[in-house]
């Protein structure tokens, strides 16, 4: 089935029918109320109408008479820019949309190639992803983290495991745990870096963080520009002491939003079957 979604919209208390956004649409493409009263299907009365009872409700004008015809104003441009990114939103992707942490959609861009799956990736954190496949735009949302995953009970598939190691520009040896003792961090937010500040926190490390970026990829340029910093990155990612091991594994999973997609249902079995041969070529641990 083909699905051709309209949206009324509801703008400063009053609610406006799909039908005067699609004619504000026709108008700025035709420059001619009479040529979108036409193309619309409707009497040029019928346009006028729709357009006057708008602006009433509005209290400002949406259609002015310029030197080429017909044009939208600036505020009926603003709200037609609105109105289309909302329907763009309901339409049918494409492409499937692959969404997540940087960690897990890294390793979903190599095992797609090797499925020979054309997909969208986005990077994020967790969180912003977990909004946008709230809001149905997403096929498959990645976790780096799997708390989140737990916390909204979710049919999760496991990917793979991961670990955290610590990474610093100073060549000073870290021997212990205990060692960490006065030392300045590198935060991501909604990261998998909580499985170390919890760690430090439990063993009452003196430890602080000093600087927060939005990466993997910064937190790394961070800690090579300043020997007096340190972070903790995913093994799979970065080179460093796995002091933290034991107590930083953690799973990198995935969820698919998209279950009538039967190409991505073909593409999680291979993730969890063949797949794991590339997994473990990228330096994770298979499930």
């Amino acid at each position: 089935m083909k699905y051709n979604p309209k949206l009324n919209m509801i703008i400063d208390g009053n609610e406006f029918s799909y039908k005067i956004f699609e004619t504000l649409k026709c108008v700025s493409k035709t420059w001619s109320q009479r040529e979108a009263a036409k193309r619309l299907g409707i009497s040029h009365s019928v346009l006028n109408r729709r357009v006057k009872e708008s602006e009433e409700k509005l209290g400002f004008r949406l259609i002015e008479t310029t030197g080429a015809g017909s044009g939208l104003t600036e505020n009926g441009l603003q709200i037609l820019n609105t109105y289309e990114k909302y329907i763009k939103r309901l339409e049918t992707r494409d492409k499937p949309v692959i969404c997540g942490g940087h960690i897990s959609t890294g390793l979903m861009e190599v095992l797609a190639d090797e499925f020979s799956l054309d997909v969208t990736i986005y990077r994020t954190d967790d969180q912003s992803a977990l909004e946008l496949a709230r809001k149905d735009m997403v096929d498959i949302l990645t976790l780096d983290d799997p708390v989140r995953a737990f916390m909204y009970d979710l049919d999760f598939t496991p990917v793979a495991y991961d670990y955290l190691v610590l990474v610093s520009n100073n060549y000073d040896p870290i021997n212990s745990v205990d060692d960490l003792n006065g030392k300045n961090f590198v935060e991501i937010p909604d990261s998998s870096q909580r499985l170390a500040w919890n760690t430090m926190d439990n063993i009452k490390i003196d430890y602080k963080i000093v600087k927060l970026v939005n990466s993997p990829y910064s937190a790394l340029k961070a800690v090579q520009k300043n020997s007096d910093l340190y972070t903790f990155l995913n093994h799979s990612f970065s080179t460093g002491s796995s002091i933290l091991k034991n107590d930083t594994q953690h799973l990198i999973s995935l969820v698919l939003c998209n279950k009538e997609n039967s190409v991505l249902k073909d593409f999680v079995d291979y993730i969890t079957s063949d797949g794991q041969d590339i997994i473990e070529e990228q330096g994770f641990m298979r499930i």
